[in-house]
């Protein structure tokens, strides 16, 4: 179980990656767009989260339902945002340092909680 716990937080982790990585590579183009690294990245950060949960919930260590719940809301508002504005030919600078934000937010939310409580 804990193979397949450390496999889901990778993927979660590489979710998230590609989505900032997404955001970040447009940060010097005057007009920003949702694209497929930011589409792909969210709905499998999204997923594998969900994936995760279920694993750490089969498991016997407590886990902090708050915490879940936090980044599970920040995960779905980042998942409708993109998906949203994926046929857009550009998003509003607000909207682009928005989804910057609330990924860095659930980031940190993901690191920073204490993880004697996870």
């Amino acid at each position: 179980m804990e193979t397949v716990r450390l496999v889901l937080l990778i993927i979660h982790i590489l979710g998230f990656a590609a989505l900032f990585g997404g955001l970040v590579v447009q940060a010097g183009t005057p007009e920003r767009s949702v694209n497929s690294a930011m589409r792909d990245g969210a709905g499998t950060a999204f997923l594998a989260g969900l994936a995760l949960v279920g694993v750490l919930e089969a498991g016997d260590d407590p886990v902090n339902h708050a915490k879940i719940g936090v980044k599970f809301a920040i995960g779905l508002v980042l998942l409708v945002l993109v998906m949203a504005n994926m046929r857009k030919e550009r998003i509003p600078p607000g909207l682009w340092v928005g989804l910057i934000a609330l990924s860095v937010i659930n980031i940190a939310v993901a690191v920073l909680w204490s993880p004697a409580h996870t």
